[in-house]
């Protein structure tokens, strides 16, 4: 497949709200493909967003180092505790912030064959499934920072 640029803070896109998935075909799992591509090409990626690679769509890859999940139209369904976490992004090198998320999330997305499915994501996994559903919104880490460091 093709590896991506990943855009960076001051490109438009990164701003803009990301349109739902409506048929999963050849460019949507070619989107997934390069965008997974471009994830492990990063030195200390754990998860990327559609509009990060420049693409207006509801989708997100995530490796927290048990392999790739793809999810189309990740919605967050359920959330419970808080947690204060520490987040970077690819698409804002070099900068980290203290904020807070939940601690449990479950997640509903499809997966590459349209399958629905349940992501559960505590600790990390939560965090990175709120700041990459984030993305799609519009949203990044450093408009919810509490503390720049």
């Amino acid at each position: 497949m093709a590896l991506r640029n990943i855009r960076i803070l001051g490109d438009d896109i990164l701003r803009k709200k990301c349109r739902q998935v409506e048929k999963i075909d050849e460019r949507t799992l070619t989107l997934l493909k390069d965008m997974e591509d471009t994830l492990y090409s990063t030195e200390n990626g754990a998860a990327l967003a559609a509009p990060q690679v420049g693409v207006l769509k509801r989708v997100v890859v995530i490796d927290m180092g048990d392999g790739i999940i793809y999810l189309i139209n990740p919605e967050i369904i359920e959330v419970e505790g808080t947690q204060q976490v520490v987040e970077g992004c690819l698409s804002i090198p070099n900068k980290w912030g203290k904020l807070i998320r939940p601690k449990r999330v479950k997640v509903k997305a499809l997966n590459e064959k349209g399958k629905e499915f349940i992501v559960n994501g505590k600790g990390d996994l939560a965090k990175c499934l709120c700041h990459e559903i984030d993305h799609l919104d519009g949203v990044l880490f450093i408009d919810k920072v509490t503390e720049f460091i």
